[in-house]
């Protein structure tokens, strides 16, 4: 059985000339390799960590989980995908709602590793009945609408848990962000939030030094206490385990975390689209086995407690960047994150992030992600003259985003993302079903799918981290050489993630 472990030494094992790629099942020397599994690993720490500790889940069992997670995605697409998969955005916003401020983390994996099965059932459906069944029961204009829902459900989250905090750190911190994501370029571009976390842990120790404590929130209690506390780190181990979890089960913590499948099913076909235009290889028929490989890597991971998984654009981003497409480079990154994931101390630090520095990178972040969900629709030319969109778009929008709960029976009720989500997924197709055919809404033309090229590209969006925009169009000129391709490098830099 090839499961994608050998690879072929390209040339001499330096790095390619200008024009040339390393493919999957090469690799460059060793010693190259490691610098580049190094790389892939900077370029997905930000995000991977951030998003535990906004879930209230473990940073460090995060970055381990996503290595064995990676290793378990390039097994099951046998090394002809190239992708690292760290902590998906996807399934913050049902945080929110089923673990507020990480009260019930048992309960937050339980429905995830339900969703992670529902998602891996998916890909096995994608795989036998072919790509096309994306677009069929996921048409940009239900994607969109999921996305935008996930992401715009999350603006109370900033204004009442982080920005209340730190007030000034948080405006700093965000605007740090902002400036990188646009001034910097390259691999910098891409990790703006790693480099928004250093720039907001070293200036709130800053305003520790000449300000004082910081004051508390009203509904802490009030008084204050410092932005940055290192006192943790140094109690910490070196070398140990991170804290592994069992998961439990509610059926109505489950429908608030299944919403995130469709976004995740649509990213995923994304970044296969993305890799498969960098490549020029044929990964339609390993669509259905990401998809898959994803959803069987968020139950592991969240089975021990750990948050769920998906695959990164950053580090799409990285290969087209250096040219260098290879699997083992992906292992090196996977073999990283887990050692990373052993040190408690390492842990700990990420833990003492300040909740203003959290409330600067959170405040675009969120809104990125509910925008993205407005950039499916603008890339497919979603129509919202015809009723049979705006009608059912509408009002789940409205309902999700608007808290609207509707009360099945005394112990059950369904509101916010999952009750907009059945609103829109239902309220469109059965509107569609209904209506004459000349009503029908058409997709777009080949060539406007997103930027992936074609218009059963599963809508073409890309959430990795849920800030990032990578569609498949990068600058071969930024790349470091190769041929121009006369295309912007269009993958939005803050996003970094």
């Amino acid at each position: 059985m090839n499961l994608g472990l050998r690879w072929k030494l390209y040339g001499d094992g330096s790095a390619p000339p200008p024009g040339e790629v390393v493919r999957p099942q090469e690799r460059l020397s060793w010693g190259r390799t490691t610098g580049l599994g190094a790389q892939h690993v900077v370029a997905m720490f930000g995000a991977t960590f951030v998003f535990p500790i906004i879930m209230g889940l473990d940073p460090n069992l995060a970055i381990m989980m996503s290595g064995v997670a990676t290793i378990m995605f390039l097994l099951i697409v046998q090394g002809r995908v190239p992708s690292y998969l760290g902590t998906s955005a996807s399934f913050v916003a049902a945080s929110v709602a089923i673990s507020p401020e990480g009260g019930n983390p048992a309960l937050l994996t339980g429905a995830i590793l339900v969703a992670g099965l529902a998602l891996a059932l998916s890909g096995i459906a994608i795989h036998l009945l072919g790509p096309k069944a994306v677009m069929a029961a996921f048409p940009p204009a239900v994607t969109g609408a999921v996305v935008m829902l996930i992401g715009f459900n999350l603006a109370p989250v900033v204004a009442d848990n982080y920005w209340p905090f730190d007030q000034w750190t948080g405006l700093l911190t965000m605007a740090f962000v902002v400036l990188a994501t646009v001034l910097l370029r390259g691999f910098l571009g891409r990790i703006t939030i790693l480099l928004g976390l250093v720039f907001g842990f070293v200036l709130s120790w800053v305003f520790d030094l000449v300000l004082g404590a910081a004051p508390l929130p009203e509904s802490e209690g009030g008084g204050a206490a410092p932005r940055v506390d290192l006192s943790a780190v140094g109690d910490a181990a070196w070398i140990g385990l991170p804290d592994f979890h069992a998961p439990a089960f509610e059926g109505s913590a489950v429908l608030v975390a299944l919403p995130a499948v469709i976004a995740l099913i649509a990213e995923n076909a994304g970044h296969v689209k993305a890799v498969q235009e960098m490549t020029g290889d044929d990964l339609d028929p390993y669509m259905g086995r990401a998809i898959f490989a994803d959803g069987l890597a968020t139950s592991v991971a969240s089975s021990v407690g750990g948050s769920p998984t998906t695959t990164y654009a950053e580090n799409i981003g990285v290969m087209a960047a250096t040219r260098v497409y290879s699997t083992a480079a992906y292992y090196v990154a996977a073999i990283v994150a887990i050692l990373f994931g052993l040190c408690p101390k390492f842990g700990e630090l990420v833990a003492a992030t300040p909740a203003g520095v959290l409330g600067g990178i959170t405040v675009v972040l969120y809104g990125m992600i509910g925008l993205l969900g407005a950039k499916i629709w603008v890339e497919n030319r979603v129509d919202f003259g015809n009723p049979i969109v705006l009608v059912p778009l509408a009002a789940g929008l409205i309902a999700g985003i608007g808290g609207v709960s509707l009360t099945i029976t005394e112990g059950f009720s369904l509101e916010g993302i999952a009750l907009g989500t059945i609103i829109i997924l239902v309220g469109y197709h059965l509107l569609y079903r209904l209506a004459p055919p000349s009503m029908r809404p058409t997709p777009a033309p080949d060539g406007d799918g997103a930027g992936t090229g074609e218009s059963d590209a599963g809508a073409g969006i890309v959430l990795g981290s849920g800030a990032d925009t990578v569609t498949g169009e990068y600058s071969e000129t930024e790349a470091g050489g190769g041929a121009d391709t006369g295309k912007e490098d269009r993958q939005g830099g803050a996003a970094g993630t």
